[in-house]
Formats: C-alpha cells, structure tokens, sequence
C-alpha cells in the first residue's frame, strides 16, 4: 500500500512551511518515542498508539492482565510530555464527587456563610483512571462531559478543565468479578482501546535485568503542555489523501449492519461504529504517519490503526458469539476488504 500525494483532493495543498512543521514534529516525537521505551519493555505498538492518542488530543483504554505496565506506562507519559497528572483507583463505593469535586459551606469570621468549590482529581493534565470498570455505572459517566467537552458541572456551576485534558484509563480484561462493563456512550469517548499482550523472551529479559537492579531509569522531560498542544494543532493540518478518507469511510460503514454490504457482517454485528470511530482513524492515522516519519498517512495506516479504534465501538449478535466468532475476526475481514 503507497502513501498518497500531498496535494490530494482530500486536504488542501501543503505549503513548504508546513511541510517543514510537521518533518520537525516527527523528529521530536520520535525522540519521545525512543525516551518512553527505554523506560517501558516489550510493549512498542502500545507506546505508539498510546503517543497517538495523546497527539490527537485524545483518550485512550488500556486494556491487560496485571503487571504488564500499564500504570509504569501513565506514569511514564505524565514525565517525558511534562503534564501534571492525577490517579484515581476505581472502586465500586467510589462516588461522583471524588472524581469531579464538591462544594463545600464555608463560614468566615463575621458569621457569613458561602459555598466553596473543592476540584477534584480531574482537574489535571493527565488522569489515570485505573481499573475504571471496578466503579459504579453512576460514577463511571461522571466522566462523560470531561471527557468530551474537556469541562464539568458540579451543582449547576461549569468549570473548565486544564489544557491538555486527557484520560488513560486501565482496565483488566481476566477479572469480571465485581466489575460493570463500560457502557457504550463511555466506549465512544475512547479514541482508542489498546490492548497490552505479554513481553517476548529478550523484552522480558532486558526488563528482568534493569529492573530488578540497584537503581531503575527515570524518564526525562522532552515536551512541555504548551508544545503538546501545539503538536495536536499541527497534527490536524497534515495531508490527508482521497484515497485514504474513502477507505476510512468504507472501513466504518462497512462495518455497521445496516450499511455493510458484507453478509457475515450484517449477520453477525449488533451495532457498529459511529461517525466518530471515523474522525478517530483520520487522527490517528495522521499522528501515525508522524510517528512514522511521513509527511502523510496511506492505507497501512488504515488498515494498522482499524483493530484499536473499532474494537471497543462494535458489538457482536448472541447468535454470533456462541457460534465462536470473535469481533477481531470480523474486523480483520472489514480491513481485508480494503484491498
């Protein structure tokens, strides 16, 4: 598969300016990429596509058995992007405001009495939301309005969240005991849903020996907010060519059962993807290109990104599951379909 030109109908002309931009963008996030994996083992496509949500500007679902990083991994990202960053462990008495925040009756020395708001741990930069399906279906879409509207309304009264906003929630895939699955509306908000597998022998190896040493390695700074948030604009403004929005288009409607022309599909999926599972795979696919050191993404992008980006915004019939189908089956037939 070829990257598409520049110039495509589907963006407008790149100016050399811009050109130069985003060549000088994907040299520092290359550098990003290399500082985060000296720290993290094993885990390469799950550092990728994590940076990818975050240079979208994004939120994304770590999903894994324990112990493979996933909090190493949030924790190593708050450092190396600069982001002050806040953890909340969910739990099923967890409640809405230990999240977002409460006000308070406050009393001063002349008998006057006001209320206070006191934030909670969402007014952050990056907040990780560990195990977030351990908590309540009402505590879980607290979250719903900060993550889409990057804001939260705590007794009538909206308060804006820091810039950048993002959510790096994890969730372990084995455990359901006590736990409420995410509900779709939540689902949606995910840019992507990365899914972290075991290390292979020499990742495990290296890990084994600098981890279990006199002394760990540290991740060192390499960006600041206000760079963060200029590398998201900037990603924005990549080329994106006509062939690769098309196979966007017909990666997601193809994968809807009233539109697929696909009779497996239509048989076996309950509900598919929405409009923005196809906005999510034209960012993604930009920031990957970056990632990558190209100026533009092509249809390797569409096809690499489709699994963490349709995963968690599709569902399976009864029937189809107990049949033995899988949904990476049925995505793996959607992208086999591109050509």
């Amino acid at each position: 598969m070829s990257a598409p030109s520049i110039g495509s109908p589907a963006s407008p002309p790149a100016s050399d300016a811009l050109l130069d931009a985003v060549a000088a963008l994907g040299s520092h996030v290359a550098s990003i990429r290399a500082e985060t994996s000296r720290i993290i083992f094993g885990q390469q496509e799950a550092v990728d596509q994590t940076l990818i949500t975050l240079l979208c500007g994004g939120h994304v679902l770590l999903v894994g058995v324990p112990g493979l990083g996933k909090s190493k991994l949030v924790e190593t990202l708050a450092t190396v992007l600069g982001l002050s960053s806040k953890r909340v462990q969910f739990t099923p008495d967890l409640m809405p405001a230990d999240i977002l925040g409460s006000e308070v009756l406050d009393e001063d020395a002349e008998g006057r009495r006001s209320f206070r708001f006191i934030a909670g741990p969402v007014f952050t930069q990056l907040l990780m939301a560990d195990e977030i399906n351990r908590a309540s279906p009402r505590t879980q879409s607290a979250l719903l309005q900060a993550m889409q509207e990057n804001r939260v309304a705590v007794a009538g009264v909206e308060h804006a969240l820091p810039r950048p906003f993002h959510v790096l929630a994890t969730q372990n895939p084995i455990e359901q005991e006590g736990t409420y699955p995410l509900p779709e509306a939540q689902l949606d908000r995910f840019l992507l849903q990365v899914d972290m597998t075991y290390p292979d022998h020499a990742a495990e190896r290296t890990m084994l020996l600098a981890t279990t040493g006199a002394e760990a390695a540290a991740p060192r700074r390499m960006l600041s907010p206000e760079q963060l948030l200029a590398a998201q604009a900037l990603i924005r403004r990549v080329p994106v060519g006509e062939s690769v929005v098309e196979a966007i288009l017909a990666l997601v409607r193809g994968g809807r059962p009233e539109t697929a022309s696909d009779e497996q599909v239509r048989r076996h999926v309950a509900w598919g993807p929405g409009p923005r599972a196809a906005q999510a795979l034209m960012l993604a696919c930009r920031a990957r290109a970056l990632l990558d050191g190209r100026l533009a993404p092509s249809l390797d992008d569409v096809a690499a990104l489709a699994p963490a980006v349709l995963r968690h915004r599709m569902a399976l019939t009864f029937a189809a599951r107990a049949d033995g189908v899988t949904l990476s089956a049925v995505i793996a037939r959607l992208v086999e379909a591109l050509g």
